[in-house]
Parts: structure tokens; C-alpha cells; sequence
């Protein structure tokens, strides 16, 4: 499997496997924010819209751009989220709107890592919002701290040593706090921190915790799509005998993300 060809078109596929994890943090990150009723925001890369409800929710806003090059994510948040506040739009990160006067807040969640040049992409948001604004994103600490993506890939390459390649642990450097803050710092932010957010990710069973890699959507899921029946077999025994359950048959884990936030100088 190329990493080029990993899949990102199904946003009920996404939200088994990842985006009902991303929702939780959503909340803990906006609550870190702590952000004034009424503010203009623009949301780079909203998937299928944990942020974004997260946003209405919680904030308020007066009005709220949520960008992503993802047509049929963009399609499940829409059919979600019915606020009159909320713009939907199809861009990226090299193709962000404007606002006159310039955005209070701008946020991505769980996407700086995934951005080619996630430089070029910090001082494109940053160009876009007010003296004074606030930029902040979040991503998952793919090295350490999200556990059952840890599993994963530590069988995965143990069964393979060439999968190394794909392990988000290792292609990800910038999910670091220290990575993060110079990110900001580099493009131009101003009194820049780092936050750790952690959730409870529970499995019923083991099969709730493998069903979700079937879907094909996001890195591990097209690397499991990419195996033959035999491999896949394989790992899945491996993953089963990795994970021990609790008393009544469950899997408790952990996911830990870090948010980091920064200011234009007024």
C-alpha cells in the first residue's frame, strides 16, 4: 500500500472508526479555548463535523466556515448539523476563504499532520484572521498516546517489518507537543501552548474493536483494505491475542491527543 492511496471518501466508515473518538476531544478542546459568545470562526479540514458541532454547541458563534477537500465528508457533517450559522465549503488548506476584517478564531482538528507542508498551511490561516485572533488546532498523539492505534501497528509491523513505512508513530513527528509549539512559533504566533487531552476509549469486545479497521477509510483502515485474506487473518489473530480484556470481555483504553493554541499580536 502507498501512502498516496489511502482512503478518505466514506464519513460513516470515518465515524465508526475514529470520528465518535474525535467528538469527545472536541468538547475538551473547544472547554481549554474557552471562547467569548458571538465570534466569527473558520474551521480548517472539519471532516464530518466533530468540531463543528462542538463549536455550536458550546460557542455560540455568530457565524462558522468549515472548510474540507472532502466532498462526501463535507455531505455526512452537512446532514448533521443544521445551524444557520454554519457554512459549508469544499477547500483545502492552500485554497482557505477571507473574511473581511479578518476571522476571531481559526481551528483545525486531528489535520496539521496530514497537510504536506503544514508550515505553509499555519502562516496561510494565520494571514486570515484579526489582530488579535486566536489560531489552535489538536492532533493525536500518534507515537504514544493513542493506544489502539499503537496496537495496530506494533502487530502489524511485527507480522511485517517492511509496514514500518505506514506507521502513523513514525510519519507523524510533528503530533509532538515541542514540534507543535515551534509550528506556531515559525508561522508567526504569539504566546503559543500545548495541551494534553485524554479520553476513555471502551470496546465492548474484541469484534468492536476490529470492526472499524474493515471500513476503509484513514490510514489503518486502507492498509487492513490493502491486505489479502491470509495476512489479514493473521493480524487479527495477532491483535487478539495482543489485547487482554477485562472481567466482563471488554477492552479499555486510552486516546490522548494534544491541542496547541496561539495568538496574532495585536
Amino acid at each position: 500500500m502507498n501512502k498516496a492511496f489511502e482512503k478518505w471518501s466514506s464519513g460513516d466508515a470515518y465515524e465508526s472508526f475514529m470520528g465518535r473518538w474525535s467528538r469527545r476531544v472536541a468538547d475538551d478542546f473547544l472547554q481549554w479555548l474557552a471562547p467569548l459568545p458571538r465570534a466569527n470562526w473558520l474551521e480548517v479540514g472539519c471532516g464530518t463535523g466533530a468540531l463543528t458541532e462542538a463549536i455550536c454547541r458550546g460557542a455560540k458563534p455568530a457565524s462558522l466556515v468549515a472548510c474540507d477537500p472532502s466532498p462526501e465528508f463535507l455531505s455526512f457533517a452537512r446532514s448533521s448539523i443544521g445551524e444557520s450559522s454554519v457554512t459549508f465549503r469544499v477547500a483545502g488548506a492552500d485554497d482557505l476563504p477571507r473574511r473581511d476584517g479578518g476571522f476571531d478564531l481559526i481551528v483545525s482538528g486531528l489535520v496539521l499532520n496530514f497537510l504536506p507542508r503544514p508550515s505553509d498551511a499555519v502562516r496561510s490561516m494565520r494571514e486570515r484572521l484579526r489582530r488579535g485572533g486566536m489560531l489552535a488546532a489538536y492532533v493525536w498523539d500518534y507515537g504514544e498516546g493513542m493506544q489502539f492505534l499503537r496496537f495496530f501497528w506494533d502487530e502489524a509491523v511485527a507480522m511485517d517489518p517492511s509496514v514500518v513505512q505506514f506507521d502513523e508513530g513514525r510519519r507523524f513527528p510533528l503530533c509532538r507537543p515541542d514540534a507543535l509549539i515551534q509550528l506556531f512559533e515559525q508561522g508567526g504566533l504569539d504566546s503559543v501552548e500545548t495541551i494534553v487531552l485524554e479520553i476513555a476509549t471502551a470496546f465492548p469486545d474484541f469484534d468492536a474493536y476490529w470492526s472499524p479497521f474493515l471500513g476503509g477509510t484513514g490510514p489503518a483502515p486502507s492498509f487492513v483494505d490493502s491486505l489479502d485474506r491470509d495476512a489479514r487473518r493473521q493480524l487479527r489473530l495477532r491483535l487478539k491475542q495482543r489485547l487482554t480484556p477485562s472481567a466482563d470481555g471488554s477492552i479499555q483504553l486510552v486516546a490522548r491527543a494534544l491541542g496547541v493554541r496561539g495568538l496574532v499580536a495585536v
